[in-house]
């Protein structure tokens, strides 16, 4: 039997600081405490031996089929087990902490119970502190009660069920049976070391946090505009990105993990737990398009108070990446006691990639403001000025591109791309909200811009625009171009482009980033298609008018999604989930896919119906 469950069986839950996959198997393999980036408490997901779980499995004699499932409109995920001898299910949550401020306390409650027949559950406890490089003791407190203490952090675990030793003496078991009716509880509460021992847990208080739970999703996710056609799905990826995105700050971060290969036994394996400026940018515009203007404003204030910190490793106004509460370290480490996910070696925790220069994050986080209904106070709008008036005298450079290329530097199309956006969103939001700006030179610098992308970033020979100024490899990131309103979805430059990227870079309308052969990019091994890229295909099909093309790619996209609506970063050659889990970029573009799609099939079933 595979030691690792498929990346794709899995569901998140979370509070807004933190969140722990739990697979189809009613198993926590990963759960990082207090923040998205601390170290590891349960990290199997890496290493099944070394990096520790908390499973709560039905017996082997009564095992049958198992589903996951969402509680509707909600992030409480519900496993259930279905065998010969009963149906009973675990539904894992944690109560969101709305807010700003962090905090080291974090409850994870996993509720069983049985609906028919009679089951019975084991249930093993064994954390890993800090990557599984911290030793711990454990206390038990009472025959329900234990607390794993360690130098990284503390993890109590509480049981309406009595619970013992493992046979090492440094974890916890139980084995309890239950009928139809009965119910029993496990909740795993992080904290700081030497936090007092808590009781076990009262049914009451925890019905009360299920309640708060699930009104909490429900409630936020009225907020929401959208009407179209796909809301299961939308709906899905709106909680996702709010998963993602540390209240405390209102930093989104790119995924909820590290090291999940982009090739399984490839060295492709990143730490992705950290907030890109791009991947933000984005993620934010895409909520407050479906009217989720809180998060909005929350980004808003993270972004202008790291440009006015500085003190960046690239020495630019901006890092490419933070961690969530703004700190620019990011020191990139390999953990060579962990075997990674199904041997993919090494595993990386940091992210070497954040002292390189992207110039496109200066636009994507323009467009993001762009959407806000005010440019809030004047001291705001001055740090944003200052932005944009460096940006003026420090476009017209390489850099290392939207996909952190570790081949060296390039003048690359899309970051000139989203510099001319920045320019652009800036001279509107200047004019609209009758603001201060040097209006003659941002004027002056977009056009440049235009003018060398025209004539440096289109192939003639292959009538297309291309990756960088000296090659003709293709790129999919340019699939933007018509949405951020460089050129109209239906001029000829830009159809002849997406027309070669359909014959070049999609396979079955699943859609590859470019070429790695093609433009070496400094890794070994290769990659899958990247469904960021997919849905943005379907998206440029749309507004293309490619409408039956663009809605038959999209949902053969929704069929790779998994059992409960999530997606990774890249789908393999067999149709398997790759990359880091849940990734933030795929539901992003499925958002404005949803939308794009939705807008034009609108239009064309209000249009009157043409003559003859």
């Amino acid at each position: 039997m595979n030691a690792y469950p498929p990346i794709d069986e899995h569901g998140i839950v979370g509070d807004l600081q933190t969140a722990a996959l739990v697979s189809s198997a009613g198993t926590i393999d990963w759960w990082c405490a207090p923040r998205f980036d601390s170290p590891s408490v349960f990290a199997s997901l890496l290493d099944s031996a070394r990096g520790g779980h908390c499973s709560i499995a039905v017996d082997p004699a009564s095992a049958g089929t198992v589903r996951q499932l969402y509680l509707s409109d909600t992030a409480i995920l519900v496993t259930r087990f279905s065998g010969p001898d009963g149906v009973g299910e675990v539904a894992d949550f944690m109560v969101p902490i709305p807010g700003t401020a962090p905090t080291d306390r974090h409850r994870l409650v996993r509720v069983v119970r049985v609906v028919r027949g009679s089951l019975t559950f084991t249930l093993e406890c064994r954390p890993r502190f800090d990557y599984a490089r911290a030793t711990h003791t454990l206390e038990q407190v009472d025959e329900r009660t234990a607390v794993f203490r360690s130098p990284a952090a503390d993890l109590h675990l509480q049981a309406t069920e009595p619970i013992v030793h493992a046979p090492d003496g440094a974890d916890v078991t139980a084995r309890f049976t239950l009928s139809a009716g009965e119910r029993a509880a496990v909740v795993l509460t992080t904290t700081a070391p030497g936090a007092a021992a808590s009781a076990a847990p009262e049914w009451a208080a925890i019905a009360t946090e299920f309640d708060h739970c699930r009104h909490f999703w429900q409630t936020w996710l009225r907020s929401s505009t959208y009407r179209g056609r796909w809301r299961n799905m939308v709906n899905r990826s709106a909680i996702t990105l709010k998963l993602l995105t540390y209240a405390p700050t209102g930093a989104p971060i790119a995924a909820a993990t590290m090291g999940l290969p982009e090739q399984i036994g490839g060295e492709r394996n990143w730490d992705y737990r950290y907030t890109w400026i791009r991947d933000a940018s984005l993620s934010v515009r895409a909520l407050m398009d479906l009217g989720f203007t809180a998060e909005g404003l929350a980004f808003r204030r993270w972004l202008r108070e790291r440009v006015d910190a500085g003190g960046t490793a690239s020495g630019e106004p901006l890092q490419i990446m933070y961690r969530v509460d703004g700190d620019p370290k990011l020191e990139e480490l390999i953990l060579p006691h962990l075997e990674g996910y199904e041997k993919s070696a090494p595993v990386r925790v940091g992210n070497g990639a954040a002292d390189q220069i992207q110039l496109d994050i200066y636009g994507e986080a323009a467009d993001a403001l762009a959407q806000a209904t005010d440019m809030a106070a004047i001291a705001g709008w001055r740090t944003f000025t200052g932005l944009i008036d460096w940006l003026a005298d420090h476009w017209d450079r390489p850099d290392e591109g939207i996909w952190e290329t570790r081949g060296g530097r390039q003048d690359f199309t899309y970051s000139r791309l989203m510099t001319w956006v920045a320019f652009d969103r800036s001279i509107r939001l200047a004019t609209e909200h009758a603001r201060p700006a040097d209006l003659a030179r941002w004027t002056a610098e977009r056009d440049a811009v235009f003018r060398q992308i025209i004539e440096r970033g289109w192939s003639e020979r292959r009538q297309a625009f291309v990756q960088h100024y000296a090659t003709d490899v293709l790129d999919a990131s340019l699939l933007l171009m018509p949405r951020m309103g460089f050129l109209s979805p239906n001029d000829p430059m830009w159809l002849s482009t997406l027309d070669a990227m359909d014959h070049e870079l999609v396979s079955d309308s699943l859609v590859y980033r470019y070429d790695p052969e093609a433009s070496p990019d400094g890794l070994r091994g290769t990659e899958g298609t990247f469904n960021l890229c997919s849905f943005l295909y379907v998206e440029a099909l749309a507004r293309t008018g490619r409408l039956q093309q663009a809605r038959y790619a999209f949902d053969k996209m929704l069929t790779y999604a998994n059992h409960v609506g999530l997606f990774a970063e890249e789908i393999g050659p067999s149709g398997e989930q790759l990359g880091n889990f849940p990734q933030a970029f795929t539901h992003l573009a499925l958002i404005t896919a949803a939308l794009a799609l939705d807008e034009e099939l609108d239009r064309v079933e209000a249009a009157p119906p043409s003559a003859g």
